[in-house]
């Protein structure tokens, strides 16, 4: 009798451990971590910054798979051909989830990804390199595209010959393109041709296909540097900050002296270039050319007198500087380059330097550097700057004294009274005698006394 009690108990034994074994051994398993982060942009120097942070921490997470939500129209070549490498050398596997448009350069980025899974109503292909008006580009630039298209499809065991067609309209495969039409894919297309693994409507569905069930989803964030970044790069903010900028440094090649307009230029280069830095956009080298320029408009100022060699050449750099820094060009290479985006930077620079004189016209027919600008800068604090509207030809012959420095413009003071001044090209240095030529309405015209 204790005999079968004892083999009974053995075999409770055995049955609970049977039990409890898999239910310890679920609980003590890892889960498979798989990081997420979305695309649902141009593909502009922001995407590739995303796509860079995305992967740097997806590493350090030690994620088991990366999962990109994409929905885009295309967007730069040269930022297209850096997200596609960094997906074909990722040392994880790679998914995309199109839930939308993978156009242009988003069929590339998803081309390179090890797994394509597509929403029902999504689409990809029409890789033809256009320009901002949707004109189609040189075929160097098409020529480009076509091979890179076809080596990450042969990269990922696609057909290169789908992938080209989707460049060229003049490549044609029976049953597939034959209209003479760039190719692009609907989701059902896409799987019969091997260019999507399946149809699916979430990135729960996706990842049930991929066969990965227990998961952690590990998300990318942007922080708050990044929102301002974004922020920054905003055209219309951009244009902005390139108006305060060169209008600083007109404003002081006005009115010399370190005060608000240069200090103001400085901050609004900062802003400038830190994001368009960041974003990869401006190269070291742009950077300096620019400073280099600032510097040589100092040496100008504060050194040599007038403004010659060195100020103008100052200003070519500044300008110089400005443009590179907005266009995606590797050092003095502009091969692919496309020239709307020339086009574009020198258009912003034209309408800032344009705005930077029109404006004082429009609030008054004055120059600005003569009313808004010193008393913001505080130049010089006059009591009696109230000028007489009438006829001042009585003061044609008399002597005055420059109250600050004239760089055709500026404020002189003649019988104990200030007025505001031009000369006709001559550089007059600060407390130098003037004589007065002439009169415009209420400005003086005067010369080296």
């Amino acid at each position: 009798m204790q005999k079968g009690k004892n083999i009974l108990v053995y075999y409770l034994f055995v049955l609970v451990s049977v039990l409890l074994i898999p239910a310890n051994a679920n609980e003590t398993q890892e889960k498979t971590i798989v990081y997420q982060f979305s695309i649902d942009q141009e593909i502009m120097p922001a995407a590739w910054r995303t796509v860079q942070k995305a992967f740097k921490e997806a590493n350090e997470k030690k994620a088991d798979y990366i999962l990109l939500i994409l929905n885009t129209y295309g967007g730069q070549l040269d930022i297209a051909d850096s997200i596609r490498t960094k997906f074909l050398k990722s040392t994880i596997p790679t998914f995309v989830f199109i839930n939308n448009n993978a156009a242009s350069a988003g069929a590339l980025i998803s081309i390179a990804c090890d797994s394509i899974y597509m929403h029902p109503s999504a689409t990809i292909g029409a890789a033809t390199v256009v320009n901002q008006t949707g004109e189609q580009m040189p075929d160097k630039y098409q020529s480009y595209m076509r091979g890179i298209m076809r080596a990450t499809a042969e990269a990922k065991n696609r057909d290169p010959k789908i992938a080209e067609a989707m460049v060229d309209d003049r490549v044609k495969i029976t049953g597939i393109i034959d209209s003479g039409k760039v190719l692009t894919f609907t989701t059902s297309e896409a799987i019969k041709n091997n260019f999507c693994d399946a149809e699916v409507t979430s990135v729960d569905e996706a990842l049930s296909h991929a066969g990965i069930t227990n998961y952690n989803i590990a998300e990318y964030t942007p922080s708050s540097i990044d929102r301002l970044i974004q922020l920054l790069l905003n055209p219309a903010l951009n244009g902005i900050l390139l108006l305060i900028i060169i209008g600083g440094i007109y404003f002081e090649l006005q009115s010399p002296g370190v005060g608000f307009p240069i200090i103001a230029s400085a901050i609004a280069a900062i802003l400038y270039f830190a994001p368009l830095y960041l974003e990869g956009l401006a190269a070291n080298w742009e950077i300096l050319v620019f400073i280099l320029g600032v510097g040589l408009i100092i040496v100008e100022l504060f050194v040599i007198p007038g403004f010659g060699i060195a100020g103008i050449s100052g200003l070519i750099l500044v300008f110089g500087g400005l443009m590179l820094s907005m266009i995606g060009n590797h050092y003095f290479d502009f091969t692919f380059t496309i020239p709307s985006n020339v086009t574009s930077a020198l258009v912003r620079l034209s309408i800032s330097i344009i705005a930077l004189f029109v404006f004082p016209l429009i609030i008054n027919q004055r120059s600005l550097s003569n009313l808004l600008f010193k008393r913001i800068a505080l130049v010089e604090t006059l009591s009696n700057t109230s000028q007489e509207k009438e006829n001042m030809n009585h003061l044609v012959g008399k002597s005055g004294i420059a109250i600050n420095d004239l760089r055709t413009s500026g404020m002189v003071k003649v019988d104990d009274q200030f007025y505001d001044a031009v000369t006709d090209g001559e550089y007059i240095e600060k407390e130098a005698s003037v004589l007065v030529t002439g009169a415009r309405n209420s400005t003086l015209i005067v010369s080296k006394g």
